[in-house]
Order: C-alpha cells, then sequence, then structure tokens
C-alpha cells in the first residue's frame, strides 16, 4: 500500500479514515455541497460505505483509486474530498472529483485543491491526463479548473441524472506537458 500524504501552502491531501465519516457527510450528505455533484446528497450509512471503499481501495494494486481526505495545513480536521480515479484500460489517465464544505467556498481552495491533486497526479503518479466533469451551472467550480490549469475541452449531454432530471457535463482536462503549475504549489 503507498500511503499519501502531500501538503501544499494551505492545504494537506491525506488518506481517508474511519474517523473522517462526519466530516464527509458534511459534504456528501448537504443539498448545498452537493447542488452540482452527479448524485443525490447521501446518507451517513452511504458514507461509511464510501470510506470503507476508499480504505480498501487504497491496499489494492494496483492501486486505481485515491480518496483523499482534505485538510488546512496547520489541522487535521477535513474540510472536504478529493478523488482521483485512474482508468484500468487507460492508465495513463485519471478522472479528478472533489467537494469542500460550504463554508470554505469562496476563499480560492477549490483552485489551490485542483492545483495539489494534479501536482500529485502529474508528479506523483506519472499521468499524462487528468480530467474532470462539472455541472454547466457550476461557474465556480469553471474558474477554479481554468484558473488551475485545466482547459474546458467541451460537453457530454445528458450525462448525469441527479435530483430526478438529466443534466449535461463539461469537460476540463489537463496535459502533464503543457501544465506547469504543479511545480510550485
Amino acid at each position: 500500500m503507498r500511503h499519501v500524504e502531500i501538503s501544499g501552502k494551505r492545504l494537506r491531501l491525506r488518506e481517508v479514515t474511519a474517523a473522517d465519516v462526519d466530516a464527509m457527510h458534511a459534504v456528501y450528505g448537504d443539498p448545498t455541497a452537493t447542488e452540482h455533484l452527479p448524485f443525490d446528497p447521501r446518507t451517513r450509512e452511504e458514507v461509511e460505505e464510501i470510506v470503507a471503499e476508499a480504505m480498501d481501495a487504497a491496499r489494492a494494486e494496483p492501486r486505481r483509486l485515491y480518496v483523499l481526505a482534505v485538510t488546512e495545513t496547520d489541522r487535521d480536521d477535513a474540510i472536504g474530498v478529493a478523488r482521483l480515479r485512474i482508468d484500468a484500460d487507460h492508465p495513463h489517465s485519471a478522472e479528478l472529483g472533489l467537494g469542500l464544505r460550504p463554508d470554505h467556498w469562496g476563499r480560492g481552495i477549490g483552485t489551490d485543491l485542483i492545483r495539489l491533486m494534479l501536482a500529485f497526479g502529474f508528479r506523483d503518479l506519472r499521468l499524462h491526463r487528468v480530467w474532470g466533469a462539472r455541472s454547466p451551472a457550476n461557474t465556480a467550480a469553471q474558474l477554479a479548473m481554468l484558473v488551475a490549469g485545466m482547459v474546458e475541452e467541451g460537453r457530454i449531454r445528458h450525462h448525469v441524472r441527479a435530483r430526478g432530471t438529466w443534466r449535461d457535463s463539461v469537460i476540463h482536462s489537463a496535459l502533464e506537458d503543457e501544465w506547469e503549475g504543479y511545480r510550485d504549489v
């Protein structure tokens, strides 16, 4: 098992543990925090399952899923969660996902978090491509991805069904040979 612990200027990423269930539920169970995510708010029991699956995935060889708690550098309590899922058929590519508690929005943390995850993907995992999808209505995520160095690629129509309706997704990506920002996170 490869233990992950990464620090940036303001944020730190670490493996999730069973102690993070309540903090992750504060994101995954919050209707405001999940408004633009591709699923309905999760129950605490569902979050317990997600954490257990993440801990199992951390022991897998090869490891294809990284679910990391997001903390501020001077604290250990999680303020969010970040995921990187490596495609088994295309192991040079990974999908990025993240969520933050709403009380931490509007401070540039999303941009810092994306930069930290890109650094992890390119520098540590030696990926060639990292991509993420966002709701077209999520302009904060759009800005964070663009400022972090990702490029908007296009739209997938009726990509996900959440809250009883279909919604499109807008895809952003970063390529290792185009993105230089990971050297200074």
